[in-house]
């Protein structure tokens, strides 16, 4: 099909996951009355954003995936015959974790899995203390609506990733994050950060021609430290915006959008067709020293 109605369920969390599971679930439903036909759930949904800090406790989060929320969020998928994007915290044995998206197709199916690929290590943001980096490497994953892929936060700061989940055929790449502001900083840095965010995904869009969905959580979180900024957002394949979410409130959205302008875009503006495929293998290096 050319259209498709993308739901958005932008919400705030708190420490316990049932709750935050029961509240997604009321977004995917209130989502699917509106049409959507594929949603996507922000990061780690089922509890706080607890990579803040480096806690053994915090373990305990994990599940296997699939498991007790897949199962749960399969059958939700099959009653609603809506596809369901869920970033969780996997416990995949003892002592390998990884920060993970699971897809469910609209007949409830359990399609796969998109293990979190770039691992940050920021002040609030510990996910090397928890995460294994993924090793499923880029994933696409064929669903009764579209050819979607998935890629988890930190991985949008890289336009490397974007291009190989494109190149195999996403017609539309899916972000769920997890980012935010301290709130002691100052406005401008703020806004300076929130639009290098938004542009860098957009540049994806513009430069691979697919749609991208980012879904973020909003709330404030580590004791009030911490603001997370919402601003959740479509975008068509040239950089426009389809849907924007305000920074700070809860909000289901349903989002159409028309998955023949890829080949619109890709035609008048071909960047697959002279890519120069002959001259990049320097991206491979970490760094290129001019001394020999």
């Amino acid at each position: 099909m050319s259209k498709v109605k993308i739901g958005l369920v932008q919400m705030s969390c708190v420490k316990e996951a049932q709750p935050n599971l029961e509240k997604a679930i009321a977004g995917i439903r209130d989502a699917a009355k509106g049409g959507a036909q594929i949603v996507c759930l922000q990061e780690l949904f089922t509890s706080l954003y607890f990579c803040d800090v480096e806690d053994y406790e915090n373990f305990k989060l994990a599940e296997t995936i699939p498991g007790a929320s897949t199962d749960a969020l399969s059958k939700v998928a099959k009653e609603l015959n809506v596809v369901i994007i869920a970033s969780l915290f996997e416990k995949r044995t003892s002592g390998i974790y990884h920060n993970t998206t699971a897809v469910l197709d609209a007949d409830g199916t359990y399609l796969g899995k998109y293990r979190k690929m770039h691992i940050p290590d920021d002040p609030a943001y510990f996910e090397k203390f928890y995460f294994t980096p993924g090793d499923l490497g880029y994933k696409t994953f064929d669903t009764q609506y579209a050819k979607i892929g998935v890629l988890i936060c930190w991985d949008q700061w890289y336009p490397e990733a974007a291009r190989i989940t494109a190149l195999t055929g996403a017609e539309i790449l899916f972000y769920p994050t997890a980012i935010g502001w301290a709130t002691a900083q100052d406005e401008k840095t703020n806004q300076e950060q929130y639009n290098a965010w938004q542009t860098i995904q957009r540049s994806h869009a513009v430069a691979n021609g697919v749609h991208v969905v980012s879904v973020n959580r909003v709330g404030l979180e580590q004791n009030g430290l911490m603001k997370f900024w919402g601003g959740s957002f479509v975008s068509n394949p040239f950089g426009n915006l389809l849907y924007l979410a305000s920074h700070d409130k809860e909000e289901n959205a349903v989002v159409e959008v028309d998955l023949e302008k890829t080949d619109f875009y890709r035609t008048h503006w071909p960047f697959l067709r002279d890519r120069r495929i002959d001259s990049y293998q320097p991206i491979t290096k970490r760094f290129i020293d001019e001394e020999k």
